[in-house]
């Protein structure tokens, strides 16, 4: 056995070997060694970071795949394992981290193809690993049910977003995505007698944010719950400093918010043009229950906002969601390139304390999020060195505010537990290897 942080011993034998049973298996279209498949499968979100993007590159295929169906997935497994080369499973890429980023090569299994919606009942939808996620969040509509939770890129895949996202539009209620969402899995495990095996309950949940290091989602099924009379109201603030508080007072009103977001004004301007995001002034964003709705409303407008706009409808709910969680971010950076920075933070202090914790940062600005029970965000900062970035870290702790880091792809959900769950389940190594932090 080795670790899991080592590089597999494999080289252009075993690789040609594994073209050769991949071709068989799948046919000349089933597999790929061509520099465009290669380099689309080398990319993800990680030049958020300009730490990681100061890595690049942070890893290459040397082939990628493209199951079609269930059963071809753990007939890849087998021949990858038997030939000792390393498997990195990927869905559409959108992570920001580098965890889909094959660190040493090998072969990427693209599981895009795989987008069946299998069954759907009043408590739980099943589809296949590929699925996007406004797929499932529509057929949920059409029969009168919601998701408990999607991330805010909507079109990532299912099997992405419980293997490497961690919480979006919902999780004010629900919490993250490891907390209750998944109700089963089918994965494989990295045995050279690869087959599929499905987990329930808690034996599902390993699987949910650890990168695929313990097994490759094939298919899952997740919570829903019946569908609510959504509104997406959008306020403007003269200040963020009047913005927060708001946004932090209406998370309390029943029923919750299925998201509230808010910016100040240097993000809002960076934002897509919309006649609700008002340039120059801050913004709250929420997806509401029409029955709190005349509450928020007033809570927004008693804390010195503006109603700008209150819309319906999935299109809506949808759009409002891409202005949320690490997106805002996104698009500072695009306004402004090669200057910013960003960091994960949590805690009520994010609001209560907010001037402070915007001045840990050169150029300090807070995207904010109501998350589950607590305030979450992302403090954006004009970068200068990674020293500069990571002394940061102690000052937001010493005001209350957890941080994670943006600037890494290692597991860091209960990874003592899962890094023993993944030397029984891939006992050489090769399920997307280079995920422990040393």
């Amino acid at each position: 056995m080795i670790e899991a942080d080592d590089r597999p011993d494999f080289g252009p034998e075993q690789l040609d070997g594994l073209v050769d049973d991949l071709l068989a298996l799948l046919g000349p279209r089933g597999v790929s060694t061509l520099d465009r498949a290669l380099a689309r499968a080398s990319r993800d979100g990680s030049g958020m970071s300009p730490i990681l993007s100061a890595q690049q590159p942070l890893g290459r295929p040397d082939a990628v795949c493209y199951p079609k169906t269930a059963q071809q997935v753990p007939a890849i497994v087998r021949a990858a394992v038997r030939r000792g080369v390393p498997i990195t499973a990927r869905g559409k890429g959108t992570g920001n981290y580098g965890q889909v980023v094959p660190r040493f090569g090998g072969l990427v299994m693209d599981m895009t193809s795989l987008a069946g919606i299998r069954d759907l009942t009043d408590t739980t939808i099943t589809a296949e690993a590929g699925a996007r996620m406004i797929n499932l969040e529509q057929a949920a509509w059409d029969a009168g049910r919601q998701l408990w939770m999607y991330p805010s890129t909507a079109q990532s895949t299912l099997g992405g977003f419980l293997a490497g996202g961690s919480a979006g539009t919902g999780t004010i209620v629900h919490g993250r995505n490891h907390m209750g969402f998944v109700e089963s899995v089918d994965v494989v495990y990295g045995h050279e007698d690869a087959e599929l095996l499905h987990l329930e309950g808690a034996a599902a949940q390993p699987m949910v944010h650890t990168y695929g290091v313990a097994g490759i989602i094939v298919s899952a099924t997740v919570r829903l719950e019946p569908l609510q009379d959504w509104r997406c109201v959008y306020a403007s603030f003269g200040s963020h400093y009047e913005a927060f508080p708001a946004a932090m007072r209406a998370a309390s009103i029943e029923p919750k918010p299925r998201l509230l977001s808010a910016d100040g004004a240097t993000i809002v301007d960076a934002l897509p043009s919309d006649p609700a995001l008002m340039l120059g002034r801050a913004s709250v964003r929420g997806i509401v229950d029409a029955a709190a709705l005349d509450e928020t409303v007033a809570v927004l407008e008693a804390g010195g906002g503006r109603i700008e706009a209150v819309r319906e409808g999935l299109a809506q709910t949808m759009r409002l969601s891409t202005l949320s969680y690490n997106h805002p971010t996104w698009w500072l950076q695009k306004a402004v390139p090669d200057t910013y920075f960003h960091m994960e933070c949590q805690g009520d202090a994010l609001v209560t304390r907010l001037r402070e914790v915007e001045d840990v940062y050169d150029g300090g600005m807070l995207h904010l999020e109501v998350g589950h029970q607590t305030m979450f965000g992302m403090i954006n900062g004009v970068y200068h060195d990674p020293e500069q970035v990571f002394a940061g870290v102690p000052a937001l702790e010493a005001l209350g505010v957890a941080v994670h880091s943006p600037h890494q792809s290692y597991v860091d959900l209960d990874a003592d537990r899962v890094r023993a769950l993944a030397r029984s389940t891939d006992p050489k190594g090769l399920l997307n290897p280079g995920r422990w932090q040393r």
